[in-house]
């Protein structure tokens, strides 16, 4: 349609919410779906978090906010970032968004121009390029590989940073792999972006707290502190705290790129809901006593799919450092044929098959620039992680 954007022709709907929504469509149908597509813990909200929020209502806490986001909440975000990541912030230094993807868009949004590119490590965010696209600038692809553990590696960052190279977005753990960086790991990254002070750091730090064994969770600006004047590190309460649907994301950088966030934000929703910004400042600042719980529920999770994986036909899984998700490598099924003689030529014809013949919602790699594998999402139940990887074993065990 002429009518619609020029704009619209660069970017891709969502495959997680595409797979998610035939899952739902199936379950409608009386299908006895898993889903294993949608990145959204299954543990509630914690009671202190929704207690706050309850006192907020009932305190009145329901006008318009600042833009940025009220100032009890930016200062718990700068208490959170000292605490936790060693990192000195000021208030004014932090902004809240409708989200983490919001924060990115803005910061995308307030700083891109045409031919400008950004660097997305494959596999990445689905999103991640659809923003830089939208917001007119070019993603540009790195490989993380299966025999890296699915980590960006310091020589293949260096070769793809160019002069028109205008961003990096780094997300430990990563969605869709699950891979975590040390700290030697890190620092051998960010030796790389010192050499190159064009290049500026966004890391999306959304997984920080599921991270499993003795990992140490680090972030760029933490490791180098020459990168401070030009890294945003954004972050969130969604996964840490299941609380995906109050749609509050944050992020810290330079005064100047807040303030040009600010504007874009004033110019686009404004403030973020005044009752999810209170829940947030209770998220932050009270009892992390649930971290452990999570922590030890997902973990548990976590080796168990590992496991089953790896003891299936044609998959192999590596064993992730963090987030909820596994990544296994298909390339040993491609060429496969289904029960009904249809060949598997690609990994979403992968886990169209896997939908259709054993009610199991996954999502295919190609959707994160990486393949051929699959991303599961292992925040629901284990006994329904169990069945679903039965039906994985069955399915993979019947192609031929």
């Amino acid at each position: 349609m002429a009518f619609l954007a020029d704009a619209l022709k660069r970017v891709k709907p969502s495959a997680t919410i595409t797979i998610t929504q035939k899952a739902r469509d199936l379950k409608a149908q009386g299908k006895d779906v898993i889903s294993l597509s949608v990145g959204e813990p299954d543990f509630d909200t914690p009671d202190n978090i929704k207690e706050a929020a309850i006192a907020a209502i009932r305190r009145g806490e329901t006008k318009y906010t600042p833009v940025a986001g009220i100032p009890q909440l930016r200062e718990a975000i700068t208490r959170k970032l000292k605490r936790e990541n060693g990192l000195d912030y000021k208030p004014n230094q932090t902004i809240v968004g409708t989200g983490g993807k919001h924060v990115i868009y803005n910061a995308m949004l307030a700083t891109l121009n045409p031919g400008d590119e950004v660097i997305c490590v494959a596999p990445y965010w689905v999103s991640y390029p659809e923003i830089v696209a939208l917001c007119g600038g070019t993603a540009t692809f790195c490989e993380a590989r299966l025999e890296n553990n699915f980590k960006l590696q310091p020589a293949d960052l260096e070769a793809a940073i160019t002069p028109k190279t205008k961003w990096l977005i780094l997300n430990s753990p990563s969605n869709p792999s699950g891979a975590a960086y040390t700290h030697a790991e890190m620092k051998a990254l960010t030796e790389v972006l010192m050499r190159h002070p064009h290049v500026w750091i966004l890391t999306d730090d959304m997984y920080e707290h599921l991270v499993y064994g003795d990992f140490k969770f680090v972030t760029p600006a933490q490791v180098e502190p020459g990168l401070y004047e030009r890294t945003l590190t954004m972050n969130g309460v969604s996964k840490s705290y299941a609380m995906t649907g109050w749609r509050i994301g944050y992020a810290a950088g330079p005064v100047h790129l807040i303030n040009a966030m600010d504007m874009v934000q004033g110019q686009q929703t404004s403030g973020t809901s005044a009752i999810s910004q209170w829940a947030a400042v209770e998220a932050l600042d009270g009892t992390q006593d649930h971290l452990p719980v999570f922590k030890k529920a997902f973990e548990r999770r976590r080796d168990l799919v590992v496991s089953m994986l790896n003891q299936t036909r044609g998959l192999k899984c590596p064993t992730p450092e963090g987030a909820f998700y596994v990544y296994p490598d298909c390339s040993g099924l491609i060429g496969k044929k289904l029960p009904d003689g249809k060949v598997i030529e690609t990994d979403e014809d992968l886990v169209i098959g896997l939908l259709e013949h054993e009610s199991v919602a996954a999502v295919q790699g190609s959707a994160f620039g990486l393949g051929p594998n699959f991303r599961i999402s292992y925040a629901t139940a284990d006994e329904k992680l169990e069945e679903a990887c039965r039906r994985i074993q069955r399915f993979c065990a019947e192609l031929r």
